[in-house]
C-alpha cells in the first residue's frame, strides 16, 4: 500500500518563488493564494508578508483577476451577471473589483450569449407542453445567472409562449 505523500513544508523564501510561480501561471485572487501558503506550513504573518509583497509586485492584483474571471466566465462558461457576482462574492472579492470586473462585459454579446444558451437548451429541452417548456428553459437560464427581465425579453423575441394568456 502507498504511503500518503508527506506534506512539505517550506521555509518563507521557498514559498515566496513556488507561489510566485503559481500566480504567473494563471490569474490568482487572494484567499486562493493565502491558502496555499497555509499548506506550505506558513503562519499567518509569513503569509501575510509574502501577499503583500506579490501585490506590491503586481503578481496578485484582485481587480485583474476579477476582470479576468469575468471575460472567461461569461464569453466561454456563458454565464449571466448574477451568477458571476455570486462565484466573485464567494472568493472574497471586494464590491470594488467585482464592478471594475463587470465592466469587462459587452451588452451586445452578454445578449447573444443567452439567446445562444436559450437555443441550445430549447433544442434539447423533451417537455412538449409549451408552458411548461418556457418555464423549464426560464429556470435554466436563471441557474446560469441571467437577469429575469432579459430571459424574457428573449424568450419573446423566440416567440415562446408567455405565461399570461394574451387575449
Amino acid at each position: 500500500m502507498m504511503q500518503p505523500a508527506k506534506k512539505k513544508f517550506y521555509t518563507p523564501t521557498e514559498a515566496l518563488q513556488k507561489i510566485a510561480a503559481f500566480c504567473a501561471y494563471q490569474e490568482r485572487n487572494q484567499k486562493e493564494v493565502e491558502a496555499k501558503l497555509r499548506e506550505y506550513g506558513l503562519d499567518e504573518d509569513e503569509a501575510g508578508e509574502i501577499i503583500i509583497r506579490l501585490s506590491r509586485e503586481k503578481l496578485l492584483d484582485e481587480e485583474r483577476y476579477a476582470k479576468s474571471f469575468v471575460r472567461g466566465h461569461y464569453r466561454h462558461k456563458k454565464w449571466g451577471r448574477r451568477r458571476i457576482v455570486q462565484e466573485l462574492k464567494q472568493k472574497g472579492i471586494s464590491e470594488y473589483c467585482i464592478k471594475a470586473g463587470l465592466k469587462e462585459i459587452d451588452g451586445d454579446e452578454y445578449y447573444q450569449n443567452l439567446v445562444d444558451v436559450l437555443e441550445k437548451k430549447d433544442r434539447l429541452e423533451k417537455e412538449k407542453n409549451p408552458r411548461v417548456r418556457r418555464q423549464k428553459i426560464q429556470v435554466f437560464l436563471m441557474n446560469k445567472g441571467y437577469e429575469q427581465d432579459l430571459i424574457k425579453m428573449a424568450l419573446d423575441d423566440m416567440g415562446k409562449v408567455p405565461e399570461e394568456d394574451e387575449d
